[in-house]
């Protein structure tokens, strides 16, 4: 029996299974909700960090500072700050040489206030410590004695009585604090053209350019005895409290030229909590106080700066005492202050 033979069908294969349709800009949104979370985590962990770091920050009562003026909601005037430094000693570092006494109590090494005119300029006016005054309640006496009598409540009303420039908030810092705050920020760099020193201090620098840390800037903005080597020898610079002040200036406007320079950006975040961790301030300096006035701040440089001592010239009290007075030149600084004019 023949068998037959038949030809074989060929099978279709079958169709390849079907792949997931994917839906267009589906990696694009799930990136962007991951940056949204990132931002948001972000933006919650800065203001986190923004109170956590004023929380640092020492403050006094509203009702031991009743002398404090205030600003009315809405207002264009700028805010006017008193920052003081005192001579407290009583925290300084345990690797600081002994240079700056053994003094008990607080008084006022540094008086200055300040404000910022928005988008244009901050304006410094240093007060001097032996400016005569009439302190409520005690009589005739300098300046400075105001807070020895009744603290910063007393100092506030005095400068304000022998100025007429309202004060809106009170900011006050020590010797260690302040040398405290220099060293977060790396130090602070000051040009001197001439080698100098001040034996009582512990002050002493070469000629040229030179990074001070906290401790020699102290001693530097405190130096009642300082001298330059010119000429052969060794000269006092002169000036007394004033040249002080000038000094003191000096480091005001270095500091904040490295704040807000971007080369300091990385030493902001060490910055920020040793400043607000060193200061005594008001109740009133507020979280978006200090937002604001930083945001406006950073748009300015050093040059932005305005700065003068109050213009004073010697007296010799009827009580016997030495005093500086203010001299006819101080209305018209005063009156720019106040007006957030350049100095005249």
């Amino acid at each position: 029996m023949t068998t037959e033979t038949y030809p074989t069908i060929p099978q279709t294969p079958p169709p390849p299974p079907t792949a997931p349709t994917k839906r267009k800009g589906g990696f694009a949104k799930k990136a962007f909700f991951a940056l949204l979370i990132l931002a948001v985590i972000g933006v919650f962990g800065m203001i986190g960090y923004v109170k956590w770091t004023e929380g640092k920050i020492d403050r006094i009562p509203s009702e031991e500072l009743t002398s404090l003026a205030t600003v009315a909601p809405g207002s264009p005037e700028p805010a006017n700050f008193l920052i003081i430094a005192t001579d407290d000693r009583s925290d300084l570092p345990d690797d600081w040489e002994d240079n700056f006494g053994d003094f008990t109590g607080r008084r006022t090494d540094v008086m200055m206030l300040a404000h910022l005119v928005p988008g244009e300029r901050i304006q410094l006016l240093s007060l001097p410590r032996d400016l005569q005054a009439e302190i409520e309640g005690q009589g005739t006496n300098r300046l400075n004695a105001a807070f020895v009598f009744g603290g910063p409540d007393l100092l506030i009303k005095t400068v304000q009585q022998e100025t007429g420039i309202p004060v809106h908030h009170y900011v006050e810092i020590d010797f260690g604090g302040f040398g405290r705050i220099v060293d977060s920020l790396g130090g602070v760099t000051i040009d001197f053209p001439y080698p100098a020193r001040d034996g009582k201090s512990g002050f002493e620098v070469e000629a040229g350019t030179h990074t001070l840390d906290g401790e020699m800037a102290v001693a530097y903005a405190r130096s009642r005895t300082y001298e330059e080597y010119r000429d052969g020898s060794w000269q006092g610079s002169g000036g007394g409290d004033i040249a002080r002040t000038q000094r003191q200036q000096d480091i005001m406007v270095q500091l904040f030229d490295q704040v807000v320079s971007p080369s300091s950006a990385f030493n902001l975040p060490a910055f920020l909590p040793t400043f607000a961790d060193n200061i005594t301030a008001d109740e009133g300096l507020s979280l978006a106080l200090m937002t604001s006035l930083g945001r406006s701040a950073l748009g300015l440089q050093s040059s932005n700066i305005d700065r003068v001592t109050l213009p004073v010239k010697n007296y010799k009290g009827s009580d016997g005492r030495a005093y500086v007075i203010a001299t006819e030149d101080a209305a018209a600084v005063i009156a720019a202050f106040k007006a957030g004019d350049p100095y005249p």
